[in-house]
């Protein structure tokens, strides 16, 4: 028996919920307004959105997946989410592989101990948060995807803790608060727009 991960289980998942036409999203009828949605909404969310948020981090992100280009903000949200979970899923490779080197000192490989449980939470957390997203219950969405901004920030600082310690985590973590920031606007955005 062929086992599919929950990765490609996810992704074709993405694929199908993101190129399928709904009644505002015809996919047939692109216009310059959906083209531009990826720019449009990065630059709203970086101008009213927080002052961390990186407009530069979010169009290179979302740009990179070619589907950004045909979507509607609710699959903008999912790609943010996705790509969060992508990167929990090879920072957990990336600290497994570094525990395993047997050269850091003893408040390193706690620390790096303390990240993997964290980015492991994560990984649920996202699913979780997909879930909630997709079932439109945007403030339980916006409570998973921010404690994912935190395990990212907490990992990071576990590291400042002892003088002259440097995370090797820095670019991973930063990476994974960024993409959860991208998520966290644009369901803020869309829990603004239910409410109204």
């Amino acid at each position: 028996m062929k086992h599919i991960s929950f990765s490609s289980f996810a992704l074709c998942f993405l694929f199908f919920f993101l190129v399928t036409p709904t009644p505002g999203n015809s996919i047939s009828t692109l216009d310059a307004s959906t083209i531009d949605i990826t720019n449009r909404t990065c630059r709203k969310c970086a101008e009213e959105y927080s002052k961390t948020f990186s407009y530069d981090f979010c169009i290179s992100s979302l740009q990179a997946i070619p589907v950004s280009h045909v979507t509607n903000i609710h699959g903008l949200a999912i790609i943010g989410m996705e790509l969060a979970l992508e990167n929990a899923t090879n920072t957990i490779s990336t600290i497994k592989y570094l525990l395993s080197y047997g050269t850091l000192d003893r408040f390193a490989v706690v620390a790096l101990q303390d990240c993997l449980e964290l980015y492991a939470d994560a990984l649920v957390t996202i699913v979780d948060g997909v879930a909630a997203f997709l079932t439109e219950h945007y403030s339980v969405a916006n409570v998973k995807v921010s404690a994912v901004m935190e395990a990212s920030t907490t990992c990071e600082e576990g590291f400042s803790e002892k003088t002259g310690v440097v995370s090797p985590l820095t670019e991973e973590n930063y990476n994974l608060f960024h993409l959860s920031d991208i998520a966290l606007c644009i369901i803020h955005m869309l829990s603004l727009a239910v409410s109204k």
